[in-house]
């Protein structure tokens, strides 16, 4: 396994803190605080919404438990192709005709399907829908939902404020700084009528090679990840918008990405206690909406290899019983292949059920998901009274969000919550404090305009996250100018070939310094022989890994300047990067996880809470 070595090495390095944290604040065995539906739902909220339940078809109930995908702008207008992708996908025309059909419980939000445009658009949207559940027989609202985690994830974009992701929030090291990022997200998400966020992600990253999570975990040490995980459970929630952790029971090890295998999560039962627990009990402990499962397999926790959302021992072992959460469980998205590689479409959302999930994602065929689901009450699988324990949470998590008294929003609240200046500013200073330099062996940095002002920005301009005006090399040279430097952009891709080198080095010439972004750079990557070309013409070179921090021991020693870490290549990220490296904000953060040498993983270049200043 890649890095295996490395990993092992972390393993070890992180148990002893990890333990000597787990007599305080992370208690190994501590579940005092269960679920908010413990303490705040009270008997005659219960009451009611069994009423409200025992009123329900068999088919209104299954529908609850679903969470559906949907291409289109609007609730009963979209666009003709929206249309025929949801014909050909879902069966239906609409959003309003998928209420009607399924009478499903969510809806979940994605840029590519067209359902996240600009903010007014997607209140209508969220308002349209809810038109058509309260027009159901039911009259349940429907909870929306979407992924907007912020750094390399994010559905919502601009003019909506966009923060600085996980792994840059963990480097700045701020629970307020954390806890005001996902309150101003979660604001605006509310202002949109998006009331569920699947994030903060409660991984724990300590396979540099992680090629699904990575930068969107806070780090490496479970302690700092659980304090950040509650940090932000308590922003969304104060905001009003559920919070979702994501992903148990721990997908932060593994070099195998869930979308399109099925990783196997070799820790034992001590390590997945020390390591990956943690952020989940202090999830729980900051009374958590609702948490999302992995489709993994951790055969310490369950033998079977079934992956965890399928699995009983796992979800409701583990999860239920021994950590005591009662609150709201949904599925990863059930198109996933780690999901789909040991049983079919028709047997997935049945063993999640069994195993104890409530809310079942994006199933790639909701036809078939929720007929199956049906049978499978119908035949006794199932017991109509577990399908009604789900649906009861479920109820009381759309309650608690005041969904039942009012599950609408309006164009007013949207201008005056969305993208406002006192979000983006925050951002801004928020980001400011992430920008990790890592090494500055030239003395360069801070760049001034008398002596740097020519500035040549090259690199990688990998797809950008939803939303940002460009790609980074264009975003960063612009952030120069504004600064006053004559900065021009040259994207040479991520795997730039002779002639693409030979271009940035021409363009070089007669500059005083080159700002290279970097993304994901392994041993024989192709931006290595850019940065060599270019530091072989003695123009000062300033390397910023726009995405994973583990550029720089690839980086390091090769004759740059500089290399500075941003965790993401958003637009708040890059101008932060950009004014670090223009002595207009300094450099004050530090890594989240340890970087290791590139000739030997074993050993480590550069520990947890290493950040250079100036």
């Amino acid at each position: 396994m890649p890095h295996r070595t490395s990993r092992r090495t972390l393993l070890t390095a992180t148990a002893a803190a990890t333990a000597a944290a787990a007599t305080g604040v992370l208690s190994a065995t501590g579940t005092a605080s269960a679920h908010p539906a413990d303490a705040s739902t009270n008997a005659t909220t219960d009451r009611r919404l069994r009423r409200i339940i025992a009123g329900m078809s068999l088919e209104e109930k299954v529908g609850q438990l679903f969470v559906m995908r949907v291409y289109g702008h609007s609730a009963t207008d979209p666009d003709q192709a929206d249309i025929d992708a949801n014909l050909k996908e879902i069966g239906v025309r609409t959003a309003a005709e998928l209420v009607s059909t399924y009478h499903v419980g969510g809806i979940i939000y994605f840029a590519w399907a067209h359902n996240t445009r600009d903010p007014h658009q997607i209140a209508a949207l969220s308002n349209g829908i809810q038109q058509a559940a309260l027009g159901e027989r039911s009259r349940v609202p429907l909870l929306i939902s979407t992924d907007q985690e912020h750094g390399i994830v994010c559905r919502v974009g601009e003019p909506a404020t966009l923060l600085p992701g996980a792994m840059a929030l963990g480097a700045g090291g701020s629970r307020s700084d954390t806890r005001r990022a996902a309150w101003i997200a979660g604001a605006e998400l509310a202002a949109l009528g998006i009331n569920q966020n699947y994030a903060p992600d409660a991984d724990v990253n300590v396979n540099p090679a992680n090629p699904v999570i990575g930068v969107r975990s806070f780090g490496s040490a479970p302690e700092s990840v659980a304090e950040l995980v509650a940090a932000q459970v308590k922003g969304y929630q104060g905001a009003g918008v559920a919070a979702t952790a994501k992903h148990f029971p721990g997908h932060g090890d593994t070099s195998t990405d869930s979308h399109t295998g099925l990783p196997v999560i070799e820790h034992t039962r001590q390590e997945w206690e020390e390591l990956d627990a943690p952020p989940f009990r202090a999830a729980i402990r900051a009374r958590i909406d609702s948490i999302m499962t992995a489709h993994i397999v951790v055969p310490a926790l369950d033998p079977s290899e079934d992956p965890a959302t399928l699995s009983r021992p796992i979800l409701t072992g583990i999860l239920r019983e021994e950590l005591g959460y009662d609150g709201v469980v949904v599925t990863d998205s059930l198109g996933m292949e780690g999901v789909r590689t040991k049983y079919g479409d028709d047997r997935v959302p049945v063993l999640a059920l069994l195993a104890g999930v409530d809310q079942l994602l994006n199933p790639p065929n909701p036809s078939v998901a929720w007929n199956a689901v049906l049978e499978a009450v119908r035949g006794g699988e199932i017991s109509e009274a577990r399908v009604e324990e789900s649906v009861l949470r479920i109820l009381r998590l759309k309650t608690r969000l005041g969904l039942f008294r009012d599950p609408f929003v309006s164009g007013r609240g949207v201008d005056r919550t969305v993208g406002i200046r006192k979000h983006l500013l925050d951002a801004d200073r928020i980001a400011e404090r992430t920008t990790t330099l890592l090494a500055a062996p030239g003395a360069l940095l801070p760049l001034s305009r008398r002596t740097h002002r020519r500035l040549l920005v090259v690199g990688a301009d990998p797809a950008s996250p939803s939303g940002t005006t460009g790609p980074p090399t264009s975003t960063l040279a612009g952030a120069f100018t504004e600064l006053g430097f004559a900065a021009t952009a040259l994207s040479t891709g991520t795997a730039p070939n002779q002639a693409k080198i030979a271009e940035a080095v021409a363009a070089a010439q007669g500059r005083d310094a080159v700002v290279v972004a970097t993304y994901n750079i392994t041993a024989s990557s192709a931006q290595l022989a850019l940065v060599d070309a270019l530091v072989a013409t003695g123009v000062p070179v300033v390397a910023v890994a726009i995405r994973n921090p583990y550029d720089a021991a690839h980086l390091t020693g090769r004759g740059v300047a500089a290399v500075l870490a941003s965790y993401s290549w958003t637009d708040v990220e890059l101008r932060a990067a950009a004014r670090v490296i223009a002595g207009r904000a300094r450099p004050e953060g530090r890594l989240p996880v340890p970087v290791q040498r590139a000739d030997d993983p074993a050993r480590v270049l550069y520990p947890v809470g290493h950040g250079l200043s100036y």
